[in-house]
């Protein structure tokens, strides 16, 4: 278990780095002679039919409706594996993240809304700084070195998950639009068939796989979002061998899609997300209602909200605090959370076509309140970290064990 979780952090942390890089490229493309190109490319048609069904959509909303879905449905799998037998399985070790995680959801749309409210256009984006992008975090907390306990890394990640159950469920509820009850019906029959796999103790990951590609197909044509398919495709495959056997299907499609989606899937994404054509894009620009209720939703919301529930919930004594843990470490984690980036940008992508006037300016808010809060979240666990001494992984998965 531990070493899967380094080799997850090591991952994540990696992947970060990779999305910083893809995002500025997107940005001196987008920022040059190069727009036309860029814009060309990602409006480029692609067109499925059989019969009469057809999925016809530009190269951006394959990325974002398609190859996302892949990515909410890693999400899902790490989420069952670790409610069965993980870190989420134990309600001790689950109670203090989850309540930080309800904080850093609640605060972040309060602020937002403070700035926003009366205004219905822009109140579709009251959930963009409520997300929290775990790549980032993570790499943030890669550069602090061997004197990062785990303890808190393992807080971050827990969190997180729970923050992407809580985003998942926003999408599902806020943003699914013109409801078609035929497509649905088809998505219940085939995640009914799903589930009947799984009962009968089905391994094959090939049926699970053409089952769940049906479902998406017809969660997408249905108005609800079709990254949602993904989720729950990932709930169906099994953890466990039903006679005892070392084989899981869950753990090796987690193992084998975590760097394509790490390292493929979302700096593509950032890429086709991230490019802001900088002029007009001022202090002027960022202080508008909108970009600043996103900007301070993700810098002041995120880590009042996290801090906040997470000192009510240990001075209450429903929990207390990770092994090794302070609480100024806890505030600068508290901050980090304000790094909304991949998961702000696709619920931005989300809450408004491509091409509206609040889609760069809310971007322009993502990317500020992001900032933010990963050059002060740096800085608070700098001065938290620097006097302890470096652990070694032996005395990590001592005190984790």
């Amino acid at each position: 278990m531990v070493k899967q979780l380094r080799e997850f952090l090591r991952l994540e942390s990696a992947g970060g780095i990779l999305l910083v890089v893809a995002m500025v490229i997107a940005m001196i493309v987008v920022n040059t002679g190069l727009w036309p190109l860029y814009k060309g490319l990602l409006a480029i048609p692609l067109e499925i039919r059989i019969g009469e069904f057809e999925i016809a959509k530009p190269l951006l909303l394959w990325i974002n409706d398609g190859l996302m879905a892949i990515f909410f449905f890693l999400i899902g799998l790490e989420v069952k594996r670790e409610v069965m037998e993980g870190e989420l399985s134990d309600p001790a070790q689950i109670m203090l993240p989850a309540v930080a995680a309800v904080g850093g959801v609640v605060v972040p749309a309060l602020v937002f809304t403070y700035f926003n409210y009366g205004d219905e256009s822009a109140m579709k984006a009251w959930a963009i700084p409520t997300a929290t992008d775990i790549a980032f975090a993570l790499g943030i907390l890669s550069l602090l070195g061997k004197r990062v306990p785990a303890s808190l890394k393992l807080f971050l990640l827990t969190l997180a998950i729970i923050d992407d159950l809580v985003a998942i469920l926003i999408i599902a509820v806020f943003y699914s639009v013109d409801i078609s009850t035929l497509s649905l019906v088809i998505a219940g029959i085939a995640y009914a068939a799903l589930v009947i796999q799984n009962r009968r103790g089905v391994m094959r990951l090939t049926s699970y796989l053409v089952f769940g590609l049906i479902m998406w197909a017809a969660v997408l044509k249905s108005g609800v979002h079709a990254t949602i398919a993904g989720v729950l495709l990932a709930f169906t495959i099994p953890l466990k061998h039903p006679e005892g056997k070392q084989y899981s299907p869950l753990r090796n499609l987690e193992h084998d899609l975590h760097p394509t989606v790490v390292f493929f899937i979302l700096p593509l994404f950032a890429f086709a997300n991230t490019g802001i054509p900088l002029e007009g894009m001022n202090l002027e620009a960022l202080m508008q209602p909108e970009p600043f209720g996103i900007a301070m939703g993700l810098f002041l919301g995120k880590q009042l909200g996290v801090f906040t529930f997470t000192w009510a919930a240990v001075k209450t004594g429903i929990a207390k605090l990770p092994f090794n843990v302070g609480w100024l470490e806890i505030y600068g984690l508290s901050v980090l959370t304000g790094i909304g980036f991949t998961m702000s940008l696709f619920i931005s992508s989300l809450a408004f076509e491509e091409g509206a006037t609040n889609l760069n300016a809310d971007r322009l808010g993502i990317l500020a309140g992001s900032f933010a809060s990963a050059l002060l979240g740096y800085v608070v666990l700098y001065f938290a970290l620097r006097n302890k001494p470096p652990i070694n992984d032996v005395e990590n998965e001592e005190n984790n064990a």
